[in-house]
């Protein structure tokens, strides 16, 4: 019987994930994994105004910093580097040794990470959009 392939939105393959991503990650990395992913999300508020953003990933005590977004006008004031901070206490909290983000090699976002103690891991070339992307990565512990 042939399977039919199609596009889903996000909410209908929770369940299925949820049943069955143990065994797949137990498969793929030819051991038991205890594998508790949380999502933290972060806000840099002036007044009600937000002014900046970040979401870290935290699995098998590693964190992973998949946004840090702040307001054209408000950058070059330090929020970046708090927000990242907070998600870095947040991090050791759940006891992860490392941090690491992807950003374009060479790029602007690349120099804010290394003034904030982050360290070129690796150069994946044409990794994303046909650029080079920088593996960051910051030590915690």
């Amino acid at each position: 019987m042939p399977v039919e392939i199609a596009g889903v939105e996000a909410g209908a393959i929770e369940e299925f994930v949820r049943r069955n991503e143990r065994e797949a990650l137990k498969t793929l990395f030819n051991f038991n994994v205890v594998w508790h992913e949380q999502r933290h999300d972060f806000a840099a508020r002036d007044g009600e105004l937000v002014v900046g953003v970040a979401t870290i990933r935290i699995a098998a005590s590693l964190a992973h910093v998949e946004r840090a977004i702040v307001l054209l006008e408000r950058r070059r004031a330090g929020i970046g580097r708090a927000l990242l901070e907070r998600a870095a206490e947040v991090a050791n909290y759940y006891n992860c040794h490392k941090m690491s983000a992807l950003v374009p090699h060479r790029s602007a976002a690349q120099l804010f990470l290394e003034r904030c103690g982050y360290k070129e891991e690796a150069v994946l070339p044409q990794h994303t959009f046909k650029l080079d992307v920088a593996a960051m990565r910051k030590f915690l512990l």
